[in-house]
């Protein structure tokens, strides 16, 4: 139920991709916040650096002092060792013109040298602030000075770095900063980051936390706006259950019906009004059918139960066949009907179209139907325009006869029929009206119902499968039909049909 569970596919779905974002961001955050304390650390180890040369590298003021071995002739001119700023004088014969601007700082360096009382101070300095520092002169690889609690390791830089310029290292848990000069001298300061590393787990752990409280919340959210989105699919369910089980009226409920749920909650609203439609008149056909066969087996049982009860003459047993035998031939049209109306539901008949005359086919009825008419003394008038179709004449012309009986069957005796046929832009157009007492309005949109029945409209023996046949018939080639109706002054069919024109 957990792995199949809708609800808890998207909170898991929405954990995973929260889960990587946050951890994906938090990564970020606290690589920003390593590299920016390094950073900070590195500025003041390059302060220091700074300071540092400066201090070993700057020339000395006259009579102070310490001198740390470096100056090449101590007995020269003081002009051969130039204070910064000044250019050392160079050989005529390599540079005629004085050295470049970018070599004069290469040429002829000061010598390091520091009073004795500013040693002592910077060596107090670095004892108690946590950093150290360590100078190597020219080439020399161990240092010529050095804080008292330098850790243990510190090597010279390699040979192809020391250029000028001031570069940092990592050494284990040691940050360092190197400044080389071009005459082989090298400072370096450095500094344990352990309280950086320390800040840093501190950072990652208030991270950490806030992400899993962070994701908490968010996931807390998701779960109140999953479960609020997925009510209407409950209501769907529960809906969906009740009318599984028999109750046919139930409905689903939906506030938003503008959402896409709401949407797909009133297309099934709507499905669920069509199948309790479809399963009333399939329960109403079924009894209206078993209704209609009951009474004519009734009537053959009532007929052989007479004759079989004494001796009877060869005139009533011939009466007896004959009742039965009509009353059996009912049956059969009853039985016919219905399979016909089965066969239109399920699409199972095929119709075989092709061009046609409508007025022939209203003719051809008319000629099949005149009889009726006679005995019932109706005036059957036709206006019938020749107007082409794309039909099955088989199956119009059963509609017409269904019509014609409809209208000889429930008109006044010596009343009057009309025929007409027409073409209109929207295909081809057939009415039949009578005179008949007509149908009263409540029972008018139920004319088309199989074995529906009104005293005023459907007196008489008719089963009233006609006009549902014919309408069938009609929406199988993509026509309608339509009735309209006055009481005590006629009613009026009309049938629309495609023209040829239209469906070629």
């Amino acid at each position: 139920m957990f792995t199949k569970s809708i609800k808890w596919r998207l909170l898991l779905g929405m954990t995973c991709l929260l889960a990587f974002i946050l951890t994906g961001l938090g990564v970020a955050i606290y690589e920003i916040h390593r590299a920016g304390r390094i950073s900070r650390l590195d500025e003041e180890l390059r302060h220091r650096t700074a300071a540092l040369n400066t201090a070993f590298f700057s020339p000395p003021a006259p009579g102070s002092g310490l001198d740390l071995g470096r100056n090449r002739d101590p007995g020269s001119d003081p002009d051969s060792n130039p204070g910064p700023g000044q250019r050392p004088p160079a050989p005529p014969e390599e540079f005629p013109g004085g050295p470049p601007d970018s070599d004069a700082r290469l040429w002829n360096p000061p010598a390091p040298q520091l009073s004795g009382e500013m040693a002592g101070r910077l060596l107090a300095a670095y004892a108690t602030n946590g950093f150290y520092f360590v100078l190597w002169l020219s080439d020399e690889a161990a240092p010529g000075l050095q804080s008292a609690h330098t850790p243990a390791g510190v090597i010279r830089p390699p040979p192809d770095r020391r250029d000028i310029g001031t570069y940092p290292r990592t050494r284990g848990a040691y940050r360092e900063m190197i400044q080389a000069t071009g005459r082989g001298d090298c400072v370096l300061v450095g500094r344990s980051i352990a309280p950086e590393f320390a800040a840093a787990r501190r950072f990652a752990g208030l991270l950490l936390l806030g992400g899993i409280t962070g994701l908490a919340l968010i996931l807390a959210g998701a779960w109140w706006l999953v479960d609020r989105a997925l009510q209407p699919v409950e209501k769907i369910s529960a809906a969906a259950l009740k009318i599984s089980s028999g109750h046919l009226a139930q409905r689903i409920s939906v506030a938003e019906t503008e959402s896409e749920l709401g949407q797909l909650a009133a297309v099934l609203n709507a499905t669920f009004a069509r199948l309790e439609t479809a399963f009333a008149q399939q329960k109403q056909f079924t009894s209206d059918a078993a209704h209609e066969l009951r009474t004519p087996i009734a009537v053959l049982i009532s007929e052989a139960q007479i004759t079989l009860a004494r001796p009877r003459s060869p005139e009533d047993y011939r009466d007896a066949i004959a009742a039965c035998l009509e009353t059996a031939q009912k049956m059969r049209r009853l039985t016919e009907s219905l399979l016909e109306l089965a066969r239109l539901d399920e699409g199972q008949i095929i119709l075989h179209r092709e061009k046609a005359d409508l007025a022939a086919i209203v003719q051809d009825g008319m000629k099949l139907t005149r009889p009726f008419a006679d005995a019932r003394r109706l005036q059957v008038r036709g206006d019938l325009a020749p107007v082409e179709t794309f039909c099955d004449a088989t199956r119009i012309a059963q509609v017409v006869t269904n019509l014609l009986t409809n209208a000889i069957h429930y008109n006044r005796d010596g009343g009057e029929i009309r025929v007409t046929t027409r073409a209109e832009s929207r295909g081809v157009v057939l009415t039949v009206a009578d005179t008949g007492r007509g149908i009263s309005a409540a029972d008018l949109p139920h004319v088309f119902e199989r074995f529906y029945r009104a005293d005023k409209s459907r007196p008489g023996g008719h089963a009233g499968l006609g006009l549902a046949i014919a309408k069938s018939i009609v929406t199988a080639h993509g026509g309608t039909i339509e009735v309209a109706s006055v009481e005590n002054a006629g009613t009026t069919f009309t049938v629309s049909l495609p023209g040829s024109a239209a469906t070629e």
